[in-house]
């Protein structure tokens, strides 16, 4: 069951927080996120899965910034979101969308208990301007069905961009339900 949009607004302030909020991107089951100003890309060429690789900012002028095809970049939302009891998910707009633009490349899902900014893995099918303050994608929410724990991992209660973090998890014990990554340099 998805959250309609004034279900989302009952719950603001306790299973919802989403600041700043602003009634005018309020859809009928979704709240649209807007753009910050800034973003990440990769200087490597080559990237490691378990390497931190190294990344430089960019800053979206008031004017906007034309995005290169086949290049990766790491935005984040304005909106800083908290969820409980409730699975977050985000997906790009259909106006965005029809651009050629993709908002997120695999991680729409969120989980239950995160606090953060979202962090946009941005991706152009051909050149296109993008401008800091627009509305790029919508947040929506499912009804859980069940007891869960709540997130707990190295992307909570960000303050930035999250370049990825995947190469701490190589090497490390995870608890007993998951994939220990042990694997030959």
């Amino acid at each position: 069951m998805i959250l309609s949009g004034e279900e989302i607004r009952r719950r603001l302030g306790g299973d919802i927080k989403i600041e700043p909020f602003r009634n005018e991107q309020l859809n009928p089951n979704s709240y649209n996120l807007t753009l910050h100003n800034e973003l990440l890309v990769y200087e490597e060429v080559v990237l490691d899965l378990k390497e931190p690789n190294r990344f430089r900012r960019i800053e979206i002028p008031p004017q906007g910034l034309v995005l290169s095809p086949n290049q990766v970049y790491l935005a984040r939302t304005v909106e800083h979101t908290e969820t409980h009891n409730l699975v977050p998910m985000i997906e790009g707009r259909s106006s965005i969308g029809r651009l050629g633009l993709f908002v997120h490349v695999t991680a729409g899902f969120g989980d239950v208990g995160f606090r953060g900014f979202w962090t946009l893995e941005m991706f152009a099918v051909q050149p296109i301007r993008i401008y800091p303050g627009v509305q790029i994608c919508q947040i929506f929410y499912h009804a859980l069905d069940g007891e869960a724990l709540e997130y707990r991992s190295k992307y909570q209660d960000n303050t930035d961009i999250q370049p990825s973090l995947l190469y701490q998890e190589f090497g490390r014990s995870h608890d007993s339900h998951q994939l220990k990554l042990n694997f030959p340099a």
